[in-house]
C-alpha cells in the first residue's frame, strides 16, 4: 500500500513535467518562426504562417495576385515598405579578387544566394542565367553568389553543369554571407537598388526570367 501511495503522489508531478516540456518546445518553435521571418519591418505583402504556408495578403497593402505570379513563384517575394540599408559583406569575384556590395553601387543587383548541394538552386539557376543574358547591363546584374566552402572551383563546376553562359563567378568560401543577410534557407534572392538598399527578397526558388519577375526588376532599374 505504501508503494502504491507513493506512485500516486508522483503521477501529478510527472504529468506537470510533461506539460512543461511541451510548453518549452512550443515556445522555442514560436521564437524560431519569429526570428526566421525574411522581413520583420513594415507590412509584408506575404506573411508566412508557422506551418510555412502563405497567409492571405493584406488587401490594403498588396495587389491581387495573378495566376502567373503563382506559377513563377513571385507570390513569395516580400517587398520592403521602404528600401533598407544592407549590411556590408565580403566575397570573391571571378579571379579571386576581394569584393563587397559597395563595388556594385550605381547598379541594381539581384543577389542570389545558393550552394552546390542545393537541389532547388540547381532548378532555378537556368532562369537566372537567362535573366542576366536578357537584362544584364551597366545598370543591372544578377550576382549569383555561391555560399559554399568549395569556393570558386565548386561554383565553376556547378555553373558548367547547368550550362550557364551569362552568370559571372562569385563565391563566399566562408559561407558566412547567409548569416549576415539573415537568409532563412537556400536559395534566397534579394533585390538591391542602385544605392545598395534592399528592395525585397524571396526565400525559395522562382522563375526569374518570368514576365512578373522582369517587371519587378525593371521598375527598380528606372
Amino acid at each position: 500500500m505504501g508503494e502504491r501511495a507513493s506512485e500516486d503522489r508522483q503521477l501529478p508531478l510527472t504529468k506537470y513535467l510533461g506539460v512543461a516540456a511541451l510548453s518549452a518546445v512550443v515556445g522555442f518553435a514560436a521564437v524560431y518562426v519569429t526570428l526566421g521571418r525574411p522581413d520583420n519591418a513594415g507590412k509584408p505583402d506575404t506573411v508566412r504562417t508557422a506551418a510555412g504556408t502563405p497567409a492571405a495578403p493584406d488587401p490594403s497593402t498588396a495587389d491581387k495576385p495573378s495566376s502567373a505570379d503563382a506559377g513563377s513563384g513571385m507570390l513569395a517575394f516580400v517587398k520592403k515598405a521602404t528600401p533598407e540599408p544592407m549590411p556590408e559583406f565580403a566575397f570573391v569575384g571571378p579571379q579571386g579578387q576581394a569584393l563587397k556590395l559597395a563595388d556594385f553601387k550605381g547598379r541594381v543587383v539581384l543577389l542570389n544566394l545558393w550552394a552546390t548541394w542545393c537541389t532547388p538552386c540547381r532548378k532555378e539557376m537556368p532562369s537566372l542565367d537567362r535573366l542576366q543574358k536578357e537584362l544584364g547591363s551597366g545598370k543591372f546584374e544578377v550576382v549569383a553568389l555561391a555560399v559554399d566552402r568549395g569556393g570558386l572551383d565548386a561554383a565553376r563546376k556547378f555553373l558548367g553543369e547547368v550550362k550557364s553562359e551569362s552568370l559571372k563567378l562569385y563565391a563566399d568560401p566562408t559561407a558566412k554571407v547567409g548569416s549576415a543577410l539573415k537568409a532563412v534557407g537556400l536559395p534566397t534572392t534579394i533585390l538591391i537598388d542602385k544605392e545598395g538598399r534592399e528592395v525585397g527578397r524571396l526565400a525559395g526558388p522562382a522563375e526569374w526570367d518570368s514576365a512578373e519577375a522582369k517587371r519587378l526588376i525593371e521598375a527598380a532599374i528606372k
